[in-house]
């Protein structure tokens, strides 16, 4: 078994999916003809957004993400070899601020972002081995 996609459920599909690619410079891999589903390019494991409504027929019960809540207990998280200027970037490209990027005692720098749909994203610098 390996881990394949993280899906996120919104209820808008093309627009989370701009904001990712405007916020952190990610592209676009695949988005359906009914803008209910798509998925970014992020390497190994696909990140991919589906319409909220959507899960509704699956009958799974999930919560919206709303700004106005606490976050859900996940994040998305992005790695960059400069997490203050992707933390900076993602702030004026309308990611909302959690906390700013902090040196770990473990040695890896971490931000906490919060992008239009309330979701948690994490830029952290890559851990050294």
């Amino acid at each position: 078994m390996k881990f394949g996609y993280a899906i996120i459920y919104v209820p808008e599909v093309v627009k989370t999916i701009e904001f990712y690619e405007k916020a952190f410079g990610l592209k676009r891999k695949f988005v359906h003809e009914s803008k209910t589903y798509a998925e970014l390019d992020t390497g190994n494991t696909t990140l991919a957004f589906a319409y909220l409504e959507a899960s509704e027929a699956d009958e799974l019960g999930i919560r919206a993400n709303l700004k106005t809540d606490s976050t859900s207990g996940f994040d998305v998280c992005f790695l960059s070899d400069d997490v203050s200027a992707a933390f900076h970037f993602a702030v004026e490209s309308g990611a909302t601020a959690v906390s700013s990027p902090t040196l770990k005692p473990w040695g890896q720098t971490v931000a906490f972002l919060r992008d239009l749909n309330g979701c948690l994203v994490e830029i952290a610098s890559p851990i050294s081995s």
